[in-house]
């Protein structure tokens, strides 16, 4: 068989005479025929009625590709690209079908044994030279394996359309998911998810992840089919279905690796951007919440510093009001005591032993601290208010001077 790049070689049917043509034309339905009920009875995908669409489909293709066998071999030179690009669209209806390509390619089989056994017969019985008989066989199978050529190949095409714009939907179901006031009059949510294929969870989170040194690549590659995918601006955006099933969060750390990406809260739907802020946040202050390095961060897990590093600047500005009784005594001392107040905030009893043992230091050390601290804020230490605000405040200026924010 010689086929070049899925044409047809016009080499077979310069050996047959072209009066082999007057004799095959007239027996076109009667092999057609016999064609079409062999590729029935063999082939399951086409067992369909005669009158159905796929029968007028199937009939439509056995006798085009005997008409194109009788002009091959009445003319090898005559054009053929109507031809290949009708086979092409042979293909890409079995894709459109949902049926696989195996289906056309065993038809075109079973097709070229019938062809084969009736072609070679009417060369006999037409005293057609003997050595035109091993041509015939050879241009029937290379007739064959030509067409089949071009119905992958308007499979694949189809298959790779249709394949870009489910991505292309998924993006903008991704989108439109991460819109925090979506538009009323935009696509609704469930008929865009239909369209992009893709059943709505009840909840997901959001993975944020760097996309220098092309890593996002490397964890989209990793990821499960239903994860939607958006890159924005200097980031891809991932959003996940059900992060903490069935051993995703395991497959997601495997997938991010060393690569900067943070997972979000795990959210109802229409907090999917609340998912996704929260990622950046905690992404962008890696350094303070103490995460692993090379490890993909679960907010889930620092949600709280996630919150205070969110009104960074308000909480210092907090933290710079609630210290102002501080700022005349020396730097040590004022240190010391914005770390004793710390302490007492955090304590259960408010008592001199808790406080020393959170500190290291002796509890008559801590006895002297916290009468300074009583002295400074008095009764305030006592407002459930003054308390609340002043450890937020805190902790605050404790994450941004840490982390460098």
């Amino acid at each position: 068989m010689r086929i070049a790049g899925g044409t047809l070689s016009r080499q077979p049917w310069r050996e047959i005479p072209a009066v082999f043509a007057e004799v095959l034309r007239p027996r076109i339905e009667e092999i057609a025929a016999e064609m079409l009920a062999e590729i029935r009875r063999e082939v399951g995908v086409y067992q369909r009625p005669v009158g159905s669409a796929m029968g007028r489909d199937l009939s439509a293709a056995v006798h085009r590709a005997m008409r194109q066998f009788v002009e091959l071999v009445e003319n090898p030179d005559s054009p053929q690209g109507h031809h290949e690009l009708y086979f092409q669209h042979l293909g890409r209806l079995e894709f459109l079908s949902g049926r696989t390509a195996d289906g056309i390619q065993a038809a075109y089989r079973v097709g070229a044994r019938v062809a084969c056994r009736h072609y070679v017969r009417l060369a006999r019985d037409a005293a057609l030279p003997a050595e035109a008989e091993p041509s015939v066989t050879e241009a029937v199978l290379t007739h064959v394996d030509a067409m089949s050529a071009q119905a992958v190949r308007g499979y694949a095409d189809a298959r790779a359309r249709s394949a870009g714009q489910t991505e292309r939907t998924r993006r903008a179901l991704a989108a439109r998911l991460l819109e925090q006031s979506p538009d009323p009059r935009g696509e609704p949510l469930a008929a865009l998810a239909e369209l992009a294929e893709w059943r709505l969870p009840g909840t997901l989170a959001c993975l944020v992840m760097r996309r220098a040194g092309g890593g996002g690549h490397v964890l989209a590659a990793g990821l499960d089919e239903d994860i939607l995918s958006l890159p924005r601006g200097g980031e891809l955006l991932f959003l996940v279905p059900d992060p903490q099933g069935g051993g995703r969060l395991d497959r997601l750390r495997a997938a991010a690796g060393a690569h900067p990406a943070a997972l979000g809260p795990t959210v109802p739907l229409d907090d999917a951007w609340l998912s996704a802020y929260c990622a950046r946040i905690a992404l962008r202050h890696r350094r303070s919440l103490t995460a692993p390095r090379g490890e993909l961060l679960v907010v889930d897990d620092h949600l709280l510093d996630v919150q205070l590093l969110s009104g960074a600047p308000i909480g210092r500005l907090m933290a710079d009001r609630i210290t102002e009784g501080l700022r005349g005594l020396p730097p040590g001392k004022a240190a010391r005591l914005a770390e004793t107040l710390q302490a007492l905030l955090l304590s259960w009893g408010r008592t001199a032993p808790e406080v020393a043992d959170a500190l290291g230091v002796h509890p008559q050390t801590a006895r002297s601290r916290l009468r300074q601290l009583d002295d400074l804020f008095g009764d305030r230490l006592a407002d459930p208010r003054f308390r609340t605000g002043a450890l937020m405040a805190l902790r605050t200026r404790a994450l941004t001077e840490d982390g460098g924010a």
